[in-house]
């Protein structure tokens, strides 16, 4: 089964300030163990950068370039997006499609809005998904802190049944490809 990891939103704005993400370098690290498995088995990695119009994220800015300490090789390949779900209005669909992918690997920033939205779309859209359970990361909110909301979703999607492709929860350090 040929398979793509997506790497979300991991966005040096979403990582610095009094609102940065949970534990961003140790994130960062473990990603960046992921993205390097998967270029050694020849597995495409698609990074998608959100971006808006204008203030946060503002395309171009310094907070919508790549994360600091984050490895990108030349031959990754970039998607830009503009709402949570990264299938939405852009082209991952079509490069999904071109490079035959079956399989997605789910990794970035922030669980409970792009990470939660793309992970379900993909299910939407037929691809089983494997959701690095220690590579994506939140702020938190008001209600529950960053941890619960990685933990909630690690639980809650994989209990999604009903659009027939799984969540399957790993961790970096356990997910292996094949070359």
């Amino acid at each position: 089964m040929k398979i793509a990891v997506l790497v979300i939103d991991v966005q040096q704005g979403l990582c610095e300030g009094p609102d940065a993400a949970f534990d961003c370098s140790g994130t960062i690290a473990r990603i960046n163990q992921v993205t390097r498995k998967a270029r050694a088995a020849g597995a495409p990695v698609i990074f998608i950068q959100h971006a808006s119009q204008a203030g946060y994220l503002e395309l171009g800015s310094a907070a919508w370039q790549l994360a600091d300490g984050l490895e990108v090789e030349d031959s990754d390949i970039k998607v830009g997006k503009t709402t949570p779900d990264s299938f939405l209005n852009t082209e991952l669909a079509s490069t999904l499609v071109n490079l035959q992918i079956e399989k997605l690997v789910v990794c970035g920033m922030h669980t409970e809005f792009c990470v939660d939205t793309t992970t379900r779309r993909a299910l939407a859209l037929g691809y089983p998904v494997i959701l690095v359970s220690d590579a994506h990361t939140s702020a938190g909110n008001a209600a529950i802190s960053a941890v619960q909301v990685i933990a909630h979703h690690n639980a809650t999607l994989t209990n999604i049944s009903s659009f027939g492709p799984r969540v399957e929860a790993l961790a970096s350090g356990a997910l292996q490809f094949a070359p």
